[in-house]
């Protein structure tokens, strides 16, 4: 059983089939057909989760038989996926959902119709201005990480030939002007916050440059800020997809599904012909489009408005799954935990997290209608969080929780003194934070050290806790005064917005002796 078998038509579709594998409902060839003639949506970025998401939408959109153009992939940063995970396999991929359940489901995604490296060093360039020069281009898409949208001033500096994926979006969008200014979406699906406006500022900042450096005419910025011509819209996305499973390459392998091997690119790009992910997921975009569109919503995408998208990112962030994350995180580390699903069997920190959601960010949270809170936070966690297939660590999450917490908790907080709620009713946020002065100790519950995850604030952090030793209740406790009043940290003073006094209560309870993180724990999620 292999993806190209599929292609040239030497396969058993019933063989497939019984094995759970679901085959595309499309006339692949004519749908490629279609696309290369008449492209409408070019993706930047071919990694998992593209191949697991968007690209899967599609598949679903074209198995309806309502829709019969494909998607274009462009790697604008690692040349050899396009070499290693699409060509070899005539661009079909295997997408694997993960189901908590234990199950899985197989589907071959067949909607990539072109690969193509994005670089002016090969031939595939002159393809992808023949396609920005094409009117029937409606949108061009991203996942390439909020790193892809960087600008350099040494990129900037090599004029209409940079190297950087927001350079080369703009040279093929001057493209697009000069065949006639023609309209087109510019649509980040990436995993940050207004992620629209990041795109449009690295293409703003390269086009701004070149007409002041008269490399291009000043009617190009004109196209850009023309909203009937260009449009950035925003969007919230949500889906685990990890690197490829050993587990899940040992089931197809039993299957005998041949596509099954890992693929590790000098840039250490972790792939496979295959891509694993959960079974959960979300796309919410602002409906803003200045030509049309693919009709994602066919897939499951759902269309809306800019403060909608913005209203479920604020959910997502601030109240239903971050926050809860970053609990999870930093406990999980003090208990010994490398797996969030084994953390999901704990009964104090599931507790925790549902308590912590439902209770008290809860109160806060702005229901943006498309998609609804309770739900959401139920989804996280009884399908989500304890799904055995993802291989998420506690560790992970840790990294960089000097950078989450003011969205993550401080937000809800500020929210609670903004409205006049009562703050005693704020009582598994401060554990929380108390168990951050706890975890930048870097000793777990039973005594042993620990690495706290890399932090830009790591050793500035650690450096203030360094005067405290577990077991020893008598010692001086004013370092704490230096940690929980930076507004840096938590978004808020947490002295002046009530809370310092009892975060420090919190912390001589957890420092108070080996096992004392857990006997808190449980303390304070049963009393709430």
């Amino acid at each position: 059983m292999k993806l190209t078998d599929i292609l040239s038509g030497s396969y058993n579709a019933a063989e497939w089939e019984s094995k759970g594998y679901r085959l595309p409902k499309f006339d692949i060839a004519a749908v490629r057909e279609k696309t290369f003639a008449q492209p409408t949506w070019v993706h930047f970025g071919g990694g998992n989760i593209f191949r697991a998401f968007p690209a899967a939408i599609l598949n679903e959109v074209l198995d309806t038989g309502r829709y019969d153009r494909g998607v274009i992939v462009a790697e604008a940063f690692d040349y050899e996926v396009i070499d290693k995970a699409y060509a070899p396999y005539g661009n079909l991929s295997l997408s694997v959902s993960l189901q908590s359940s234990g199950a899985i489901e197989k589907t071959v995604i067949a909607s990539v119709t072109e690969a193509l490296k994005a670089d002016y060093a090969f031939s595939d360039w002159q393809r992808l201005v023949d396609i920005f020069r094409n009117p029937s281009l409606q949108m061009i898409s991203f996942t390439i990480t909020e790193k892809g949208y960087s600008v350099s001033s040494a990129d900037l500096d090599r004029g209409l030939t940079p190297v950087l994926a927001m350079g080369k979006v703009t040279a093929l969008l001057l493209e697009r002007f000069r065949a006639g200014a023609l309209p087109l979406t510019v649509q980040s699906m990436d995993n940050c916050s207004h992620n629209g406006d990041k795109v449009k500022a690295g293409v703003f900042a390269y086009a701004e440059r070149w007409v002041a450096d008269a490399l291009a005419p000043a009617a190009f910025l004109d196209y850009l800020k023309d909203e009937k011509k260009v449009t950035f819209p925003w969007s919230m996305i949500d889906k685990i997809t990890p690197r490829p499973h050993e587990k899940v390459k040992a089931m197809l392998a039993a299957d005998g599904f041949e596509d099954n091997e890992y693929i590790e690119t000098e840039k250490h790009t972790f792939t496979a012909p295959f891509v694993n992910s959960e079974e959960v997921q979300y796309l919410v975009i602002e409906d803003n489009y200045a030509s049309g569109r693919p009709p994602l919503e066919l897939g499951g995408a759902l269309f809306t408005t800019r403060e909608t998208v913005d209203k479920v990112e604020t959910m997502k962030v601030t109240t239903c799954l971050n926050p809860l994350h970053t609990a999870m995180a930093l406990y999980g580390c003090l208990l010994g935990y490398t797996l969030i699903s084994a953390e999901m069997a704990d009964p104090d920190i599931r507790l925790f997290i549902q308590k912590l959601g439902y209770i008290e960010a809860m109160p806060v949270v702005t229901d943006p209608g498309v998609l609804n809170p309770y739900e959401f936070i139920g989804t996280v966690i009884n399908r989500r969080l304890p799904n055995p297939f993802m291989p998420d660590a506690p560790q992970r999450i840790a990294m960089d929780t000097s950078q989450k917490l003011p969205i993550r908790f401080g937000e809800t907080i500020r929210k609670y003194i903004g409205r006049g709620l009562d703050m005693d009713n704020l009582v598994l946020i401060p554990l929380t934070l108390a168990g951050y002065a706890r975890y930048l100790k870097g000793i777990r519950d039973d005594g042993t050290p620990f690495v706290p995850s890399p932090d830009p604030l790591l050793e500035e952090l650690m450096e203030i806790v360094a005067p405290l030793e577990v077991g020893r209740p008598d010692q001086d406790w004013s370092c704490l005064k230096r940690l929980y009043s930076r507004t840096d940290v938590f978004a808020v003073d947490l002295y002046e917005a009530g809370l310092g006094e009892r975060i420090e209560g919190m912390v001589k309870e957890l420092y108070a002796a080996p096992g004392a993180v857990r006997a808190t724990l449980h303390k304070y999620v049963v009393a709430r």
